[in-house]
């Protein structure tokens, strides 16, 4: 294992903006930025509600973890943001779709706003397998 930083980047997730990055790898661990429900093509929000946007967020999540050489199931860390926790239990419907037993540890907070004006940003850390 390195002790270096490794910087991930896929066109498969939304370009990040210049002050980070999609993801590092250090020590066996891919730390992913916080992701919002943009479309890697259009760079827009997808249109629908919170659930499309969750999905779309995953997606971009699972893009970024397996260029990283690494996959959903190898997740130990997710951070969900949301602007209602009203949306709670629609977010947890797509969410527990993406992560098999047993899943990540999570914390979900609430919080005033959020890039683009989105109500949900998801962020994660997974380990790297040899």
């Amino acid at each position: 294992m390195s002790s270096s930083k490794q910087v991930v980047l896929t066109e498969n997730a939304p370009k990040p903006i210049p002050v980070l990055s999609q993801a590092i790898i250090h020590n066996g661990v891919v730390y992913c930025s916080g992701q919002t429900g943009t479309d890697p093509k259009t760079m827009q929000l997808v249109e629908g509600d919170i659930q499309a946007r969750t999905r779309q967020i995953l997606e971009n999540l699972k893009a970024v973890v397996e260029a990283a050489g690494s996959g959903m199931e190898h997740a130990l860390k997710v951070n969900v943001f949301l602007t209602d926790m009203a949306n709670f239990a629609a977010v947890n419907e797509i969410y527990g779709q993406y992560f098999p037993d047993p899943k990540p540890v999570r914390t979900c907070v609430a919080v005033h706003q959020l890039p683009l004006g989105t109500d949900v940003e998801i962020e994660m850390s997974a380990i790297v397998p040899n």
